[in-house]
């Protein structure tokens, strides 16, 4: 990783862990468990993002740390709505605050929309989770998975975070960017395997990425291809590569018609 890149990283991750001290004083870890065991058993991600075509799971993204602002202010409950009604197969859900202008609330509130949904969809809670604590709070305000960046946990570290995310019935989508964090990834066990194809050293985006790591990943894992995506060619290049689904956020969160969107991407 280039110094910039891991200057980024190391802000971002320190911000998260400062967040994280002041949410833990103030909500001890044995109330959240208490609130996340009152939860009803979480939604399979894997089962939703297998089935016929490629799958999408479409996300709730107001900005992001390269771009800025995308859709500020964008009603996440209504976002969803959309999401839920052009056929997303799952919801991903941008909680962090100072980089992503996300939160908690808005993981509550969609997972509360999408569970009651006629047909209920699996809610993904994406942050930047380094500790167990995390793992608990995103159960408790109602996701089903959570997504683990295998860049910022490596080798004992995305174990440890595997084994909470298991004890507490749900899954992750592991991500991935390169041949080494692959490797990790599998050697941990994830079942579900996120390849990012932007370039965490120069931030472009290459769906060749996609290309070059699907084919390493053992077919009884679910494939997601993350980032770059924009229109039906990227999708049918991602699903000829072998992703079983892609996530997409910002090119849906722009969009005049976010449904009409999402189904151009579904074909």
């Amino acid at each position: 990783m280039g110094a910039e890149t891991g200057t980024i990283l190391d802000r971002i991750a320190a911000r998260t862990l400062a967040d994280l001290d002041a949410r833990r004083a103030a909500r001890p870890l044995a109330e959240v468990e208490a609130a996340a065991r009152a939860m009803p058993a979480p939604l399979p991600l894997d089962a939703a993002l297998r089935g016929d075509g490629i799958q999408v799971i479409a996300e709730v993204k107001r900005a992001s740390p390269s771009k800025g602002p995308i859709a500020a202010g964008a009603d996440a409950r209504a976002v969803a709505r959309d999401y839920l009604s052009a056929g997303a197969a799952a919801i991903s859900v941008l909680t962090d605050e100072p980089f992503f202008q996300g939160s908690l609330e808005d993981l509550a509130a969609v997972a509360a929309l999408a569970h009651a949904d006629a047909r209920p969809r699996p809610v993904l809670r994406k942050d930047f989770l380094l500790d167990p604590y995390q793992v608990v709070e995103a159960r408790a305000h109602g996701a089903d998975a959570v997504l683990l960046i295998v860049a910022l946990l490596r080798g004992p570290a995305l174990e440890r975070m595997l084994d909470a995310v298991r004890a507490q019935g749900m899954q992750a989508l592991v991500e991935v960017h390169d041949e080494a964090e692959l490797e990790e990834a599998l050697a941990a066990g994830a079942l579900v395997i996120g390849i990012n194809n932007r370039d965490l050293r120069t931030f472009t985006v290459d769906l060749g990425t996609t290309e070059r790591l699907a084919p390493r990943i053992p077919r009884d894992r679910v494939i997601v291809a993350e980032s770059g995506i924009h229109g039906p060619d990227d999708v049918r290049r991602l699903a000829a590569a072998g992703a079983d689904a892609i996530l997409v956020g910002e090119s849906l969160m722009v969009a005049a018609d976010r449904r009409a969107a999402l189904r151009g991407l579904q074909g």
